[in-house]
């Protein structure tokens, strides 16, 4: 919350020098049920790191400006550093808050393959206890879609940037309806106004302001809204540098404003002047102080002035008589309960196991593989061109020597082509990343069955269909070696070597932006394509004119596949082939381990 937001929610609030006043967001003259929230003393300091390498120093720094208050109250907050009290009925927070609680993120992960309803069946699958049936569940879906207006875009398609969806207005809402899923009793929203046009922000505030007569708790934040949403408000509070500069019902605003020397002009818009008074705006401050002859005096720089006007106004709040309000409020709700430092929060708790988990996930990686048609199709697609390609570029390979060096040459790019392609596999944990982390911190599921879930509904049939497709097309255009099991092995291997490097590259992608990993995957495939050769040349002949049974070796070339792979330093042995098998098996196994250890110890908390 810094001075360009505001915080909605209820008065009260008890003064503290250094820390984030004492705030209660419940007005008991306005709401008659609903959970009351409170937050006491919310201190927050963060360690930063300056210099280079061994000269680097660590300063902690007290930043309140910076903070989120929406991110502490609704515990999606680092713990560290963090100190307060955050009360709920004036109790402290249970465990499960953050799973109980909705929180609307400013920027909207929903899964845009999927409709509306989908989407809401997923939220009801994960966070909805187990007791209860699929008709209730899907009569609670229902309701809430009833309830935001949903009715005639719920089998409608969310939409991405390659697919039409719904409007703004109604993705925002679907949103909301993922949150309500549980019927929480205290909703967060991150400024629910952000990239909607303002006819359609208004909608969605008056969706708000009709939840919160329902006696549900409403707290958001929001940037410069018209006056239109500016009346629905029930509580202003205003923060400027981390200090409370205002809070209490907002209607009084402009008055309590007026009584410090700071007067509205009629047609402005009271957010837009409440944002020019406490940033120190010298347009504000030249109205709206007047010298005994009508004239504005001079002013200094905002720059400053900031600082002496924000301790005015921190002093002059302290002083009136909201804050006194206030304090009694404060100190009724919290019973005389000695306040502590907020404690680490505790590990988020699931309403379903594993498995169900593991299912749904599944299940809904599925659809979006099946309804996002760039990524499925077109890989598809793109392999079997590739695979005429090649098949025409290196048609019918003949037994010669020159078809030892087209052999090896076209294995060679069968191997490298495979791992080219597996780059793709960056984007699986990439692209969902803010998705999985919101759904994460809200309890729908744990970081192992996403990752699971992932790989069974996603990545393993994104590299085995193309394998599968490729050797078909590729191996008989060739005419590689005429045997069954020589034609399994090799579509086996490729298999392997489209998994070996999409683990390669999920290890190394997992958990932050796509990096460049094509160089990485070239360089191992050299090894993979050993496997391959001691496929193709074992018992090959390329001497046809000449009877290697009596001449063992040929005086002027390699005649046959055993001499090559003697020269190339390969393992003539069964046990030479499969050894490139189980180290790839290996690879796979250790770089999906990494890739679930920085997914799991990703950093989830702003």
């Amino acid at each position: 919350m810094s001075s360009n937001s505001y915080q909605v929610s209820v008065p009260m609030s008890k003064r503290n020098t250094n820390c984030i006043p004492e705030t209660t967001s419940n007005d008991l003259k306005t709401f008659t049920g609903g959970a009351v929230l409170s937050f006491h003393n919310i201190c927050y300091r963060v360690k930063v790191k300056s210099g280079f390498l061994l000269c680097r120093k660590t300063v902690e720094k007290e930043i309140l400006k910076n903070v989120k208050l929406l991110d502490v109250l609704a515990a999606r907050k680092d713990p560290r550093g963090l100190s307060g009290d955050v009360l709920i009925n004036g109790q402290p927070r249970p465990a499960n808050f953050k799973c109980n609680s909705g929180y609307v993120v400013q920027d909207d992960v929903v899964m845009g393959t999927l409709t509306v309803r989908e989407n809401l069946q997923f939220s009801a699958a994960l966070r909805l206890p187990t007791t209860m049936t699929n008709h209730e569940k899907n009569e609670r879906i229902n309701m809430v879609i009833q309830e935001l207006g949903l009715d005639k875009v719920a089998d409608s398609k969310v939409g991405t940037q390659f697919i039409r969806g719904v409007s703004g207005g109604e993705r925002k809402r679907t949103s909301i309806a993922m949150e309500l899923i549980t019927d929480p009793s205290i909703l967060f929203l991150d400024e629910p106004t952000t990239g909607l046009d303002s006819s359609t922000a208004n909608a969605v505030l008056l969706l708000l302001k009709r939840m919160s007569k329902q006696g549900r708790t409403i707290i958001f934040s929001i940037h410069q809204p018209r006056y239109s949403i500016f009346k629905l408000f029930d509580s202003l509070t205003l923060l400027a540098s981390g200090r409370l500069m205002f809070h209490g019902p907002a209607q009084e605003a402009l008055g309590y404003f007026a009584s410090t020397g700071y007067h509205c002009e009629p047609y402005n818009n009271p957010a837009d002047f409440f944002l020019d008074v406490i940033n120190g705006d010298s347009c504000a401050v030249v109205l709206n102080r007047e010298d005994t002859d009508g004239e504005a005096k001079e002013t200094e720089e905002p720059s400053k002035t900031d600082t002496p006007l924000i301790g005015k106004l921190t002093e002059f709040y302290a002083n009136s008589s909201f804050f006194k309000e206030t304090k009694v409020e404060l100190e009724q709700l919290s019973g005389g309960q000695k306040k502590k430092k907020i404690s680490v929060y505790k590990e988020i708790t699931y309403a379903t196991s594993f498995c169900h988990q593991l299912r749904w996930i599944s299940r809904r990686s599925f659809k979006n593989l099946l309804g996002n048609p760039q990524a499925s199709v077109a890989q598809i697609i793109v392999t079997i061109i590739l695979g005429l390609v090649i098949g025409a570029i290196f048609y019918d390979l003949k037994n010669d020597p020159a078809g030892i060096q087209n052999r090896a040459g076209v294995l060679f790019f069968l191997t490298t082509n495979q791992c080219f392609s597996s780059v793709s596999a960056v984007e699986l944990l990439v692209v969902e990343k803010k998705l999985f982390i919101h759904e994460y911190i809200s309890g729908y599921y744990r970081v192992s069955s996403y990752f699971f879930g992932k790989l069974l509904s996603d990545l393993l049939p994104m590299r085995l269909l193309p394998s599968i497709i490729f050797t078909s097309i590729t191996y008989f255009l060739l005419g590689l070696k005429p045997q069954v099991e020589a034609f399994f092995i090799m579509m086996f291997t490729l298999m392997m070597v489209a998994y070996s490097a999409s683990s390669m590259a999920l290890a190394i992608a997992a958990g932050q932006s796509v990096v460049s990993i094509a160089t990485l995957l070239m360089t191992i495939s050299f090894v993979f394509m050993m496997a391959l050769q001691h496929n193709e040349f074992l018992g090959q002949n390329f001497c046809p004119g000449l009877n290697v049974t009596t001449n063992s070796t040929c005086s002027y070339a390699i005649c046959t596949g055993e001499e090559f792979l003697e020269n190339q330093g390969i393992d003539l042995s069964p046990w030479g082939l499969w050894k490139n098998h189980v180290a790839l098996a290996c690879m796979i196994v250790i770089f999906l381990t990494i890739a679930y250890l920085k997914l799991l110890f990703l950093k989830k908390f702003s």
